[in-house]
């Protein structure tokens, strides 16, 4: 009896015990979905960032070949860039104006105010100041620039004589090739023509003061003669009346 009991005891419990597997299981699939899940947005956060190390680096390769090229740009690349771009709106505006039959200059002048017209008059009037002689490189300097002024190069001319003779055209100290490009019969005959005209107007420029014979010689030697000159500039119009008097021996 006692036995039989006990085994139907032990029959009751078996339904209990199927019951807390079944929860183990639900809750072992649950782990495994949420690792999964974990997983997956794990996945998905590195291949951003693999994504975004590319562009990063994709950028940053960009950004170097545009320093290279910024790098091998003259210096004034920036200045020559905004004149350029400054001189065609010039264009476009005088193409503008001359669809409507205005004047460019007019227009241009109205556009200005007050203001930056007295600056650019002051600055006009700053612009290549004569500071005189200062020494022989400075001078040298001047002339340079005052030459190239003046020369008006034939860019269609010359691009032709690049693409005939290239390097061989203005040669360096590098050039292998020297003396293959020889200058044109006119280029030779402008270039004569600018020297004569320099040595013409050399000769006519003279720092000294040519010699009066018929002038008076109120003095002993050049430094009295310099000094007298000064005198008679600063002075000669409050003298000029005692020194006829003197002349005429009618002075007091």
């Amino acid at each position: 009896m006692a036995a039989a009991a006990v085994s139907a005891l032990g029959g009751l419990g078996d339904p209990g015990d199927g019951g807390s597997s079944g929860s183990e299981d639900e809750a072992q699939t649950s782990a495994a979905a949420t690792a999964a899940q974990k997983r997956e947005e794990r996945l998905r956060r590195f291949r951003e960032l693999h994504l975004k190390r590319n562009e990063a680096r994709k950028l940053n390769h960009q950004e170097v070949v545009e320093e290279d090229k910024r790098l091998k740009l003259p210096p004034n690349w920036e200045a020559k860039k905004a004149r350029l771009e400054w001189e065609l709106k010039v264009e476009e505006k005088k193409k503008e104006c001359a669809a409507r039959g205005e004047d460019y200059e007019r227009v241009k002048l109205l556009e200005i105010s007050a203001e930056d017209a007295e600056r650019w008059e002051r600055k006009k009037k700053r612009k290549n100041p004569d500071l005189g002689f200062s020494d022989y490189a400075a001078a040298q300097l001047r002339q340079y620039q005052r030459l190239t002024r003046q020369i008006k190069p034939d860019l269609e001319q010359y691009e032709k004589l690049k693409e005939q003779y290239g390097e061989a055209l203005y040669p360096t100290s590098d050039s292998l090739l020297h003396g293959t490009h020889v200058p044109d019969k006119e280029g030779i005959d402008r270039m004569v023509a600018d020297l004569e005209k320099q040595i013409e107007k050399r000769e006519k420029y003279s720092r000294r003061r040519p010699y009066n014979d018929d002038a008076d010689i109120d003095y002993i030697n050049e430094r009295n003669a310099k000094f007298n000159k000064k005198a008679e500039r600063f002075y000669g119009k409050y003298t000029a009346e005692i020194k006829q008097n003197l002349e005429r021996g009618t002075a007091v």
